[in-house]
Parts: structure tokens; C-alpha cells; sequence
């Protein structure tokens, strides 16, 4: 014998059910694949003005805007300097300074960013 209840709830199961499913396949999707680049910014903790890089340059280059903070989704390292034309050292000196950023790393620097080299691939 069948009561009001027994013929709602199949109803109900299918459409919890479905909800379930279109969530579910929701939060399936694939994450959007992230450009591989080089990026610096103005600003601490990637704010700020955004400057690309040339990853296929391994040359050095001056920043047009000292950078505070930069994000490395590619598979190089990127050599930063405190100086401009690569100059090792702390700001305004010579030294060994410099800052090593990594392959799929983000750094905030010690100092204002001024020039760049992408390392050779070996």
C-alpha cells in the first residue's frame, strides 16, 4: 500500500540526487591552466603594477619600476638584483647581494627590485 509519503519521496531522492550530481560535477572541472611567465610587482604580496617578462631573453634587463614583490609560474630561475645592469650587492652598493627566485615560487624582496636575468637552462 502506498501513502502520500512513499509517493514524494522518490521524487525527492531524484531531485537531491541530481542537485548532488550537478554539484559533484562541478567541482570535478579541471583548474584552469596557469601561463607559464614571470611577473613583477610594484606593490608587496603580487599588488600593485604588473610588469611581464621576456622568458626567452637571458639577458639582463632594468625594471621601468622598481619591484617589491614577483611570481614565477615557469619552469625557469630568475636572478634579481637590488641595482640596475645586474649589479650584485645591496642597494646603492657592490656585494653579493642578490635575491634567487625560483621556478613556481612567489618572494616578496628585502629590497626594491631593479634588474633581472633569467638563468640558462643548463
Amino acid at each position: 500500500m502506498m501513502n502520500r509519503y512513499s509517493r514524494a519521496c522518490p521524487r525527492v531522492t531524484a531531485a537531491v540526487c541530481g542537485v548532488l550530481v550537478a554539484v559533484g560535477v562541478g567541482l570535478a572541472q579541471p583548474a584552469t591552466a596557469q601561463t607559464p611567465d614571470v611577473v613583477f610587482y610594484t606593490g608587496q604580496h603580487q599588488t600593485g603594477t604588473a610588469t611581464s617578462v621576456d622568458l626567452t631573453s637571458t639577458e639582463c634587463h632594468n625594471l621601468a619600476t622598481p619591484a617589491a614583490s614577483a611570481r614565477n609560474y615557469a619552469a625557469v630561475d630568475v636572478d634579481v638584483y637590488f641595482n640596475t645592469d645586474c649589479r650584485a650587492g645591496a642597494p646603492g652598493a657592490d656585494g653579493d647581494l642578490s635575491f634567487a627566485l625560483g621556478s613556481l615560487h612567489t618572494a616578496d624582496f628585502p629590497h626594491p627590485a631593479l634588474s633581472y636575468r633569467i638563468r640558462p637552462s643548463n
